[in-house]
């Protein structure tokens, strides 16, 4: 078990103890953080596919979202590929920004970790420019630690 200290970590660690399924996992860590953060727009996850070679829209709260985004591509993909967190203050300034969604205009990204790999990002955006905060970061960099653990 790791040590978390954010109060949405906590409470992820409670929602998934002794849960198995990836799928119900991830939707209900979705809908916390969408539930968690003040004027989020979409919260969710890509799941990177082998057998594709792409990140793969998982479970999230939100508009409707691009389904596959290739490594390297958009904040996601830079995320995937550098195998690290992002804050996006806005991402129209973004160099190969994919827009899912026009009503996006920051993002913050984390990767999760499965055996030393990168199993799948956390994606959370927002209307406003210039949301996250290097705080949140942390925060959510304690959500994919706990997410690791049941995936």
């Amino acid at each position: 078990m790791i040590s978390v200290t954010s109060l949405v970590a906590k409470q992820l660690e409670s929602l998934l103890e002794n849960e198995k399924n990836v799928v119900s996992n991830l939707a209900n860590a979705s809908a916390l953080i969408f539930q968690n953060y003040e004027n989020v727009n979409w919260a969710g996850f890509y799941i990177y596919n082998h057998d594709s070679n792409e990140l793969d829209l998982g479970p999230f709260q939100g508009n409707v979202a691009c389904m596959h985004i290739k490594p390297g591509s958009g904040v996601v993909g830079t995320s995937f590929e550098e195998k690290s967190g992002l804050i996006v203050p806005n991402v129209h300034e973004f160099a190969g920004h994919i827009a899912c969604d026009a009503n996006s205009n920051s993002e913050l990204v984390v990767p999760i970790f499965k055996n030393g790999e990168v199993y799948g990002i956390i994606d959370i955006d927002s209307s406003l420019l210039d949301r996250f905060s290097d705080i949140e970061k942390a925060e959510v960099e304690e959500l994919s630690a706990v997410l690791s653990e049941h995936i």
